[in-house]
């Protein structure tokens, strides 16, 4: 961007790698904080600076969280005996959301999808089967997107946990094809908890 003040410019690249940030809202964001006070531009960075300190995955369900094991594997109200797998930390939030499910989770960090080089490897399927071994689980609920890689991944995931003896669902079909769960209102992810199946 010709014009513009070197540090300006960098601020503003570094706003465009972020995802959902074009060039005009990475210009719009820099210039706001260029006329913002101190006070708030120091906040953002602090925030920013200790955000990879303070944030640690929990050693239980995988989640990111400020303590391990997280508030979630800590709270012995939960229903030890369900636990639903998700694709990633969003769709935990989303889920919480609802309050229409009071069981444990397991987030796999992606999803199985070849043509990113993304197999089952590449996920945390291990602490999940860690979990199976030493925790009293009954049901799986299979909470991946409903698009092909969530498709691909739930349908490993059934295969691999039928052999153990625990019973293994899926989301209903009250989602979107093609969907994101953490876009999903509250409404139709409490009616896809409440409709799971066997798959």
């Amino acid at each position: 961007m010709h014009g513009v003040a070197e540090p300006i410019q960098r601020l503003i690249e570094a706003f465009e790698r972020l995802p959902g940030i074009g060039p005009k809202s990475a210009s719009r964001i820099a210039f706001h904080l260029l006329r913002a006070p101190d006070e708030q531009v120091q906040e953002l960075a602090d925030a920013i600076a200790s955000l990879k300190e303070s944030i640690v995955y929990c050693s239980r369900c995988q989640n990111l969280s400020q303590m391990d094991p997280c508030a979630i594997c800590s709270d012995p109200a939960r229903d030890q005996h369900l636990v639903c797998v998700v694709e990633d930390p969003l769709d935990v939030v989303a889920i919480e959301r609802t309050g229409a499910f009071k069981g444990l989770y397991h987030v796999l960090h992606g999803a199985i999808n070849p043509v990113e080089g993304v197999g089952p490897e590449d996920l945390r399927v291990d602490a999940l089967l860690e979990r199976l071994e030493g925790e009293p689980i009954d049901e799986i609920i299979i909470a991946t997107n409903p698009n092909m890689e969530g498709e691909a991944t739930a349908m490993y995931l059934a295969r691999l946990f039928h052999p153990k003896g625990v019973r293994v669902t899926r989301l209903a079909r009250g989602l979107p094809v093609g969907g994101d769960l953490e876009y999903a209102d509250e409404v139709t992810l409490s009616r896809a908890l409440e409709g799971r199946r066997d798959i």
